[in-house]
């Protein structure tokens, strides 16, 4: 019988060298990222999104990432969800994609901004009908009685709104600005790959160095 202990996988697929990187972060993640949509993995935008209360109690969850360019990696949720609470608490968030096709992982680390009201809204307006009612519907991260209830408020709110609801004033877009940028990739005997950049400000040089696996 397996146990858990006798799960292994040697990683082989590839290297990373950073003589091989792109001097910007941002780039050599639209490198990784355009690979995975080329080998076809599935959802390869989902990433772990990781915060942290004004406690200090961490917590994690699936998130989707919905753009990145200069200014950082983007996501859209309910402002009054547990993640929005801990992140309105502690700005302080990190992201994590994991590519166990193609042995990689990329992990993020810095501060949560809110996006603009038109950036909300644009990307708001861009969902799925479904998507919009049922950002109206749900009360994120709420007890919640049964899913009749659950249903009877997307009914309710569709009757409301039709075919063109609005925003609510409770969901939008947030940005993580980052500060650290690690790329992993998996090698034999553990030995992994890991490439990190750091800055000290969100406009400074980046810093580029190998880490020990």
């Amino acid at each position: 019988m397996t146990t858990l202990a006798d799960l292994r996988k040697n990683y082989s697929c590839g290297s990373l060298d950073a003589a091989d990187v792109d001097r910007d972060p941002i780039r050599q993640f639209d490198t990784w990222f355009a690979q995975a949509l080329d080998a076809q993995l599935p959802e390869p935008n989902a990433m772990t999104l990781a915060t942290v209360d004004a406690h200090g109690r961490p917590s994690a969850r699936i998130v989707l990432i919905k753009g990145v360019d200069a200014r950082g990696f983007v996501f859209f949720t309910n402002y009054d969800s547990r993640k929005g609470r801990e992140m309105a608490a502690n700005p302080s968030a990190s992201l994590l994609f994991h590519w166990i096709e193609l042995e990689r992982q990329v992990r993020i680390e810095g501060r949560i901004e809110k996006t603009s009201a038109e950036e909300s809204d644009t990307y708001y307006a861009s969902r799925p009908l479904g998507s919009r009612i049922g950002a109206w519907a749900s009360d994120q991260s709420q007890p919640l009685a049964n899913r009749e209830a659950l249903e009877a408020r997307e009914r309710e709110m569709t009757a409301k709104f039709g075919d063109n609801p609005p925003r609510p004033p409770h969901w939008g877009g947030y940005r993580l600005v980052p500060d650290v940028i690690e790329f992993w990739q998996g090698r034999p005997s553990r030995l992994h790959d890991r490439i990190v950049y750091s800055r000290a400000s969100a406009d400074g040089p980046w810093r580029i160095e190998r880490l020990a696996p």
